[in-house]
Order: C-alpha cells, then sequence, then structure tokens
C-alpha cells in the first residue's frame, strides 16, 4: 500500500463537498460528516476546504488513517495555497477525517464511504450531527450501520446452518434438536 506520495495538482469535483456539520454548541466525538464521491484526496480535499474554510478558518492540516485511502498525498493545492496531509495508522480511526485550522482549532468528520447510498449516507449525516454528539465513535457509526444491513438481510430470507448457529447457537427454531427418551 502506497501511504504517502507528493501531489499537488489541483482538480475540481464535478460539484461542491456533500458534508452535514454540527452547530458550533453541539458536544461528542464528531463535528460532523463527509461524504467524499471518491477515494482520491488530491481530488476531493479542495471541494471540502472550499465549504470548511469560510465556516472554520483556514484549514492548514489534514490527518487521515490510510486503511481507506489508496493514495495519501503529502500536499495538496486548494486554490492560492497548500494543503498539508498526514496520516497516522493506529492513532486514527479510519473512518475520521482530523482537519486543524492554524490558530483556530481542531475538528473531527465521520468519513462516509464514497460507495455509499444516498439514504445510508443520510443516516450518517444524521448521526453525526446528533447536537449531544454521536454514541459512537467514527467506525462504530459504519459497524452499526452495516451490522443494520446485515440483520435486515437475514430477516428477509432463511438462515444458513452457520447465521443460524451464529445468532442463536446450535438448538435453533428452524432445526431440531435431538432429544433422549427417558431423559
Amino acid at each position: 500500500m502506497t501511504a504517502t506520495t507528493t501531489s499537488t495538482r489541483t482538480a475540481t469535483p464535478p460539484s461542491a463537498a456533500r458534508v452535514a456539520l454540527k452547530s458550533p454548541t453541539g458536544r461528542g466525538l464528531l463535528d460532523g460528516a463527509w461524504w467524499p464521491r471518491s477515494r482520491d484526496l488530491a481530488t476531493e480535499l479542495p471541494a471540502l476546504a472550499d465549504v470548511l474554510d469560510p465556516l472554520w478558518g483556514r484549514i492548514t492540516r489534514v490527518a487521515v488513517n490510510p486503511m481507506l485511502w489508496p493514495v495519501v498525498p503529502r500536499k495538496v493545492t486548494v486554490r492560492d495555497r497548500v494543503l498539508k496531509v498526514g496520516w497516522f495508522t493506529p492513532e486514527l480511526d479510519p473512518h475520521k477525517l482530523l482537519l486543524l485550522s492554524y490558530g483556530t482549532g481542531r475538528w473531527d468528520l465521520l468519513v462516509i464511504p464514497p460507495e455509499t447510498d444516498a439514504a445510508t449516507a443520510a443516516r450518517f449525516m444524521t448521526a453525526a450531527c446528533d447536537p449531544d454528539g454521536p454514541p459512537l465513535t467514527a467506525t462504530g457509526l459504519v459497524a452499526a450501520e452495516s451490522a443494520r444491513h446485515h440483520d435486515a438481510a437475514v430477516g428477509d430470507r432463511p438462515q444458513t446452518v452457520e447465521e443460524s448457529w451464529e445468532y442463536e447457537g446450535p438448538a435453533t427454531s428452524t432445526h431440531a434438536v435431538p432429544t433422549v427418551a427417558g431423559t
């Protein structure tokens, strides 16, 4: 996996960044959510900075976990400046983007995977913007949504033997348990 490269290309996605932000008085682990259109940080970060700079002050640094990004550039050109990008593997939640604004502060955004459908992305954005803070970490929110989809899919069809064992143990309502007479 390539963790870092130098990239200063300027690319603009087809439209503005898809981002939802919590009110400034909100609490919790996340300050909002970002739903990029691709896993290309050099293309996606300029649009995100264009949205956030007027609200939060000039974003100067970004940190990501490279687990979900095929290439993490060290620098990304945003209009007339350079945005520095760093990566941290064990220290940073893979589904979170850390943003720093010089002299203004730090913000953490849930990164919604680009391939997420619109309805699921809307649920993620709502959860990340909960004024009291989402009850889970960024990865916790993604895992909960994945489990929700898995449970719905399992409920819509007969369970396999392995799923039956996983959810109900060796004795389930769809599998008879042998009994021995006289015990």
